[in-house]
């Protein structure tokens, strides 16, 4: 079942090595199938990183959503699909390259469970620099099988930002509802297991 609409939870924390400025933001998000909203409840640390950084990620995704939100989508229209040799216990990979420079797309590998090719997360760098300021965003997407709906439930990120050096974003992901329906008891389970 694809997801189509979502109530989540975000608990989202950045940090710049070279200034040691860090920053945390929480905030209810909403997808309704056209549109993302989201409402910051908490905030606290540097500003700067909270509003440049923690903010912009949020408005950031709003725009990729308002633009049409199959663009960032794991689908033939945005990816060539390759899968790779490399032996990986019990999974298995599949090169991820993108049909165009964009910053909602990634260049990498998806890993995938080998019985039943569930996808378990999505790795590998931005195909595009989604600033001047920020170059080489190595990104971590976990997803996890909630209520019967693949969804993502943590990602980490680092990036070199000019002046600041290296910076890490992490996000967790904590579902009220997917596809209009409230996570299950065994839902939640699963999530708390994978945050």
């Amino acid at each position: 079942e694809p997801l189509t609409q979502y109530r989540a939870f975000r608990r989202m924390h950045a940090k710049s090595e070279r200034f040691n400025h860090e920053g945390w933001l929480d905030a209810w998000t909403e997808f309704d199938g056209r549109s993302f909203r989201y409402d910051v409840v908490s905030e606290r640390g540097s500003e700067y990183v909270r509003n440049k950084v923690l903010r912009a990620v949020l408005k950031r995704e709003q725009e990729i959503v308002a633009a049409g939100a199959d663009k960032a989508a794991l689908s033939e229209d945005n990816y060539e699909f390759t899968e790779a040799d490399e032996a990986g216990g019990d999974v298995k990979y599949v090169l991820l390259k993108p049909r165009r420079k964009d910053v909602s797309l990634v260049e990498g590998r998806m890993v995938l469970s080998r019985e039943g090719g569930e996808l378990l997360r999505v790795e590998g760098k931005l195909s595009k620099n989604p600033s001047f300021w920020t170059s080489l965003v190595n990104i971590i997407r976990h997803f996890a099988k909630v209520d019967g709906v693949r969804v993502p439930v943590s990602t980490e990120s680092i990036a070199k930002v000019k002046f600041a050096g290296q910076s890490r974003l992490d996000v967790v992901y904590e579902y009220e509802s997917i596809n209009g329906r409230p996570v299950s008891v065994a839902g939640r389970q699963i999530l708390a297991s994978a945050g």
